[in-house]
């Protein structure tokens, strides 16, 4: 999956495309994988790169939604379940089953949340991930040894998914080009065109060298997430507004504080929310908050308050109470919920995706959940392909296997993530001994990796890599920064950049990167 090529594709196409699809991220993408693999001629397009935004910000859980069934919301949980099965099975390097224990402190937890996640088994049926059960307090502090024990009567403990959300998204991208899709990060529409009142493509520039396209479509869909009423006004100034925005912010803590393979989830914080605390690559993601936005940036910064509630409400749960001085990181994103009348408190609105049609024809499909994308993408071209004359073709993707599948990828070591390309890397890695230098003391991550993102995952900046082909600037703002020089004169040397590129790079990515330390 080379950017090259894939701009030839487009300066090659003689004909209409089928699908264009605006917005990079597990929605665009996931439709760019559902109209390819069914035959239609497909092309996405990304402002910047590929997860950019909410897609790589997640709380990195593939779930059925323990909160949806506090809500009543059965329908959301009994998709989102099936959907959580259907992405274990097709990318099973990526994700993985996880034991969370809800912890209990009154005598009324234990049977009122034993009893509710027994119905979660029940709705997850054959799809299941695990059966849970009550557990005594001693079997509590096994799973949990840095558990705060005052009070502490027992637990409950059930079973879901985690993933690591960008990788997820580089892989699903490089299923979708192998199905014959043409996708470009960095390329950005800035107006749609029309024939007859009926868009017929878009206008779009290339971020890297300011070339603009026109480009023809049977069909334009917007997949952009919290963006999407941007898209949706440049159809029609007066067009409704449909997004509501709320943050979620997270921060990430050190392994020693909350050592073991279990996460812990809190089904009810002071102010309604769910809070999880979560082992994810050898460290510990505790989040997530909801708080409304109206200005939604690609870089959402986290706000004190946010930081705050998380320290406070963690420090309840573990033995150890974390001090802003011991997050390693802390990262922020918008979920682009889909208004339902007039909400207050985002908390509440449902993450039930909505497909809307313009009288234009532009399609927006906005809300849902990342694990429901590919039930979202499915929904979407089924609506798509009616709008654009298409013949029917039947969908496939629930039996596509993901780019990088690999049953047994822990075989690969410290290349796991990689899948089936690990292989691949360690032969690139093989042809010159610089290509195994470590980037930075601290992490497992190699210069060749850096080599091998530019050539085949359309890597393009410092942050591109650090923030989403790794996932250092998550895990370890400091270190990230740290490592930024020497990954700047890496990809120069692969992408025939000069010196000041590399200082400018440098000092872009340290400017972002200090939004993730938490002061």
């Amino acid at each position: 999956m080379n950017r090259e090529s894939m701009l030839a594709k487009i300066e090659g196409q003689k004909e209409q495309w089928d699908f264009i699809i605006i917005g990079g991220g597990a929605t665009g993408i996931g439709t760019a994988i559902e109209a390819a693999s069914r035959g239609y001629k497909t092309l996405l397009l990304e402002q910047s790169d590929f997860a950019k935004g909410t897609s790589s910000r997640s709380t990195k859980l593939v779930h059925g939604g323990v909160r949806y069934l506090q809500q009543g919301n059965l329908s959301l949980v009994l998709e989102a379940l099936k959907e959580r099965g259907i992405l274990r099975r097709n990318a099973p390097h990526l994700v993985h089953d996880l034991p969370f224990i809800v912890p209990n402190y009154d005598w009324w937890e234990g049977p009122f949340y034993g009893i509710g996640l027994k119905l979660y088994d029940v709705l997850a049926g054959k799809e299941g991930f695990g059966s849970s059960k009550l557990l005594s307090k001693e079997e509590t502090i096994e799973h949990l040894p840095t558990i705060e024990t005052n009070g502490l009567r027992g637990g409950v403990i059930y079973y879901d998914g985690q993933f690591d959300d960008a990788r997820l998204i580089i892989n699903m991208a490089q299923t979708a080009f192998e199905q014959g899709a043409v996708l470009l990060n960095y390329f950005k529409v800035i107006s749609l065109l029309k024939n007859n009142d009926s868009i017929s493509g878009v206008e779009a520039i290339d971020i890297e060298t300011n070339k603009k396209y026109i480009i023809g479509a049977r069909a334009v869909i917007n997949a952009t997430g919290v963006f999407s009423d941007s898209i949706r006004k440049m159809d029609d100034m007066n067009s409704e507004e449909i997004i509501v925005g709320s943050q979620g912010t997270h921060i990430v803590l050190d392994r020693s504080f909350l050592p073991g393979s279990s996460a812990i989830m809190v089904p009810h914080t002071d102010d309604g929310r769910v809070l999880f605390a979560i082992p994810w690559h050898n460290r510990i993601i505790v989040g997530t908050t909801e708080t409304p936005v109206h200005d939604y940036l690609l870089e959402p910064i986290p706000q004190n308050d946010e930081i705050d509630f998380l320290l406070k409400h963690t420090a309840r749960y573990l033995t150890k109470d974390p001090k802003r001085s011991d997050i390693l990181s802390v990262f922020a994103g918008l979920r682009p919920l889909v208004k339902s009348g007039y909400e207050e408190n985002t908390a509440a609105i449902s993450r039930d995706h909505t497909i809307n049609i313009l009288r234009s024809g532009l399609v927006t499909i906005a809300g849902g959940k990342w694990t429901t994308y590919r039930k979202m993408a499915e929904d979407t071209i089924d609506h798509a392909y009616i709008l654009a004359q298409l013949e029917p073709q039947k969908s496939v993707s629930a039996e596509l296997q993901i780019h990088g599948y690999h049953r047994h990828a822990d075989e690969f070591g410290d290349l796991e993530i990689y899948g089936s390309d690990a292989p691949l890397i360690q032969d690139l890695l093989d042809e010159d001994k610089s290509y195994k230098k470590l980037i930075h003391p601290s992490y497992t991550t190699v210069a060749g990796e850096v080599i091998w993102a530019v050539r085949f995952e359309m890597a393009r900046t410092v942050e591109d890599f650090l923030s989403r082909r790794t996932r250092i600037l998550l895990m370890d703002a400091k270190a990230a920064i740290e490592a930024a020089p020497v990954v700047a004169e890496l990809m120069a040397k692969e992408l025939n950049k000069d010196k000041k590129w590399v200082t400018g790079q440098v000092n872009d990515f340290s400017a972002i990167a200090k939004n993730y330390i938490a002061i």
